[in-house]
């Protein structure tokens, strides 16, 4: 991605990191602009908790290069994480303390002045939802709330960086939804995001999409951008019996890809037009029932699965252009 220095908060150059033998992280290079939320999106074990650790400043990589907000993070790592905020999976509430105890815990390690922290936690947790419940035990939120909380310490300092590492994995939709509202809110005064996630779901709400197979960086581009990538159109097939589908129409031509889903199947085909009629006659050929098929819209789960099949096959390996 072409932008002048100034608008780069975050430059990451061929960063690895290894353990025990097993690359982790493998020469991963990207840029991320003043502004943005930037996904890091892939399967568990792909790099991203290994990629987040080092962007923090609490894991050293082997080789490679992190200058966050113009601070060389490999080299003056301490700097580096008082210019960024870090919120891991397990953010480390204290769960006999209150809410309002471990906002004031966190905004006196940041140094936070008492003014500033009791108006911007009167904020953040006002815009979660939370501020009924200054006075509950942490340890007796729910899951969506606690990463809440997590989220308002981490933001108490008013920092100008923010990485979460998955943070909401095993969270409620309703909390999810919370969560992202805030997220652009956040963005919206000026915050650069970082967020690791494995829903793709969430990956469609971020400016760009940095996809981490098997420590590998394979693509970094917007989401529109990843989507004009697919090697052709989507069909959904509406079907009780989504492995028998795919079994039957994974030969055929014009078909790259299929794959079963809740409801059916859903296939790559080269011409949706020309396809679907074909389709509906090879499966009631082979007695296969089905009750629809209809051209779909691509998702970014659609995309990445592509991608990384045909990647994995061809032994691709694709990173940003600097």
């Amino acid at each position: 991605m072409n932008a002048s220095p100034e608008d780069v908060v975050v430059r990451v150059e061929a960063l690895t990191k290894r353990f025990a033998g097993t690359v982790a992280l493998d020469r991963a290079s990207f840029n991320v602009m003043r502004g943005e939320v930037f996904g890091l999106v892939g399967p568990d074990g792909a790099g991203k908790t290994t990629a987040m650790r080092m962007l923090a400043g609490v894991m050293r990589p082997d080789s490679g290069s992190i200058v966050i907000e113009g601070v060389d993070g490999v080299g003056e790592p301490e700097l580096l994480r008082q210019r960024v905020s870090y919120m891991p999976q397990r953010f480390a509430l204290y769960e006999d303390l209150t809410v309002e105890e471990n906002i004031r815990f966190y905004a006196d390690v940041f140094e936070t002045p008492r003014a500033q922290r009791e108006a911007r936690g009167a904020r953040l947790l006002a815009a979660s939802g939370m501020s009924a419940f200054r006075d509950r035990l942490a340890g007796q939120l729910s899951g969506g709330m606690k990463q809440k909380l997590g989220l308002t310490c981490a933001l108490i300092h008013a920092p100008k960086v923010l990485l979460l590492d998955e943070p909401t994995t095993g969270v409620d939709p309703v909390s999810r939804r919370d969560f992202w509202r805030i997220l652009f809110s956040l963005r919206e005064e000026g915050v650069t995001i970082l967020i690791s996630t494995a829903y793709l779901d969430e990956a469609e709400r971020c400016t760009r999409l940095a996809l981490l197979h098997r420590g590998a960086l394979r693509y970094c581009e917007a989401p529109d951008a990843l989507r004009r990538r697919l090697p052709g159109f989507l069909v959904r097939v509406v079907a009780n019996q989504g492995d028998r589908v795919r079994d039957v129409i994974a030969a055929m031509p014009g078909v790259t890809s299929v794959r079963v889903v809740g409801d059916g199947a859903r296939a790559i085909v080269d011409d949706a037009r020309a396809r679907i009629p074909e389709i509906e006659s090879r499966l009631a050929a082979r007695a296969v029932p089905f009750e629809r098929i209809l051209p779909e819209s691509v998702s970014i789960e659609d995309v990445f699965v592509t991608l990384l099949q045909a990647g994995t096959r061809a032994g691709e390996r694709l990173t940003e252009p600097p």
